[in-house]
């Protein structure tokens, strides 16, 4: 039940990834002066403002100070189609189906 849960977000996930890198590609040919990526945190901005300005003092409270600056930000300046696909990958290798082990000297 977890692998299909795990199999079924990470396809939904990689599923967003690719619209937005149509979006993106769109506004590439739409604008022809060179490569445009939006970053993670403007889309999240674009989508819900109030809880991408909540996460941070959050994150520095509850988690760790140093974790906000050169982590979290980082992550929120990269393409957004980059960032999801990353994480619906992840989430598809962590569902996938185990090998059977061959042999009897594995344990």
């Amino acid at each position: 039940m977890i692998r299909f849960l795990l199999r079924f977000l990470g396809l939904w996930i990689l599923a967003a990834a690719f619209i937005a890198l149509v979006r993106d590609g769109t506004k590439v040919i739409a604008a022809a002066n060179g490569l445009f990526f939006t970053a993670l945190g403007k889309d999240w901005y674009d989508i819900n403002p109030n809880s991408l300005q909540l996460i941070q003092p959050a994150i520095e409270r509850h988690v760790a100070v140093w974790l906000w600056n050169p982590v979290i930000q980082t992550v929120l300046e990269q393409p957004t189609w980059l960032v999801l696909g990353v994480i619906g990958s992840i989430l598809i290798l962590l569902g996938r189906k185990r090998k059977p082990l061959i042999g009897y000297g594995r344990d």
